[in-house]
């Protein structure tokens, strides 16, 4: 068992949370979960005593295996395979320890190999394997050195390895960042058998339904749990923020009448002693604050220019990558207002078929006919890989809007909070 007792965490001297006392059992699943800067990952770092408590304690048993993503991500001639079999140190420390017998059959090395079986270690590289391929890589790929990985695959290279490492605690921020769907429903599958303890931050809601039965919801400088998944979070939130609102309303009202009094008798002979003790007892009142339930987000879709159906065709259109034909033969009729969901595996041509019609690829062969006026609206897959990270917000929108103000841009941005 965890426990948190009277906890308090400050950013330099923002106040993040505090008094947030709580046990967190073997075997839990929590989803950790609340707005970007509440405390988050400043929770998973004490729990993993890289920063200080400023208030409180936690109290973790000294023996807790605990696992959790790297932040930096490889970039090396290691193989995938054993950038993950590293996850299990155990398995790594006895394995070097063998190889380093001269070959005789002494008491170190029945004991060593006796260990090995004892951890399941012969079979661990067929389950580094097996991670890797729940999470997308090819059987091809899992011998290629990580270096020759784009940044979002070395970052599921090392979720991989957080999984191949024995643990009683994962901490898991973020997991399903970089992952496609296929490999996001593997996960929630793999959590949902993980024997031990999971605390989870994620903003996908159907993954924490899925992965969880237990909500910290971090609000205001406060830690409130609520037992089930997050579906049945946000139920016991909004009634509780309606009750909050009710008691808000009912005091102010309160306080309206009790004001009211006082303006009128506070220098009356007859009535000055009881508008003096309605003073006291507003001094006294401990204020319900008004509830709160929004979004630090605020942005409009621009209006559309009334286009002629359909909006974009492609015929006979084959695609690929200068002799890999990755699609061949795609019909496709896209008409305004349309919702499409683009499915299928790794390498099966997704991204490829986005970025013909996205006119950012050229076809092998086909045509590609959009309406006349269209403009289109492209996130791409490593749309973060595209960023200048040497530039400031402001600084990247004003090189791509030239023509935009720079209230405007800062409007903008702001309503992405």
């Amino acid at each position: 068992m965890i426990k948190f007792q009277d906890l308090a965490l400050r950013r330099g001297r923002h106040l993040l949370f505090e008094s947030f006392s709580a046990d967190v059992h073997d075997g839990e699943k929590i989803g950790l979960v609340g707005d970007n800067g509440t405390g988050k990952s400043s929770l998973f770092q004490a729990l993993l005593g890289e920063i200080g408590i400023d208030i409180g304690d936690i109290a973790i048993p000294r023996d807790t295996r605990i696992s959790h993503v790297a932040q930096e991500t490889p970039n090396n001639a290691q193989s995938a395979l054993d950038h993950v079999l590293d996850g299990h140190r155990e398995f790594r420390k006895i394995e070097g320890l063998i190889e380093n017998l001269d070959g005789a059959h002494t008491t170190e090395s029945a004991i060593l190999y006796s260990r090995m079986e004892d951890i399941d270690g012969y079979s661990a590289p067929a389950r580094a394997a097996k991670l890797l391929s729940g999470l997308g890589f090819r059987a091809s790929e899992h011998r290629n050195p990580t270096g020759s990985f784009s940044g979002g695959w070395r970052v599921r290279l090392n979720l991989a390895q957080a999984l191949m490492a024995p643990s009683d605690l994962l901490l898991l921020d973020e997991p399903t960042n970089h992952l496609d769907l296929d490999a996001i429903v593997w996960l929630e599958e793999w959590l949902r058998k993980y024997p031990g303890t999971l605390i989870m931050v994620s903003h996908d809601r159907e993954f924490i339904d899925g992965c969880c039965r237990r909500i910290l919801h971090i609000e205001n400088g406060r830690i409130r749990s609520y037992s089930g998944n997050y579906s049945h979070f946000e139920r016991q939130r909004a009634e509780r923020l309606a009750n909050e609102q009710s008691m808000f309303e009912k005091q102010q009202r309160k306080i309206a009448h009790m004001e009211n009094y006082i303006r009128r008798f506070r220098y009356k002979a007859d009535k000055a002693k009881q508008a003096q003790s309605r003073i006291k007892a507003l001094e006294k009142m401990q204020l319900i604050i008004p509830a709160h339930l929004g979004s630090p987000f605020n942005f409009d879709f621009m209006e559309c220019d009334r286009l002629s159906d359909p909006i974009l065709r492609l015929e006979g259109i084959s695609a690929g990558y200068g002799d890999n034909v990755v699609l061949d033969g795609v019909n496709l009729s896209i008409s305004g207002g349309d919702r499409i969901g683009l499915l299928g595996m790794n390498g099966a041509g997704k991204s490829t078929l986005v970025k013909v019609m996205a006119g950012e690829l050229k076809p092998m062969s086909g045509t590609r006919l959009e309406t006349k006026n269209l403009n289109i609206g492209y996130f791409a897959q490593h749309q973060m890989e595209q960023l200048d990270s040497s530039l400031t917000p402001m600084k990247q929108f004003q090189r791509l809007y030239p023509r935009a103000t720079t209230q405007e841009i800062r409007r903008f941005l702001g309503g992405f909070d």
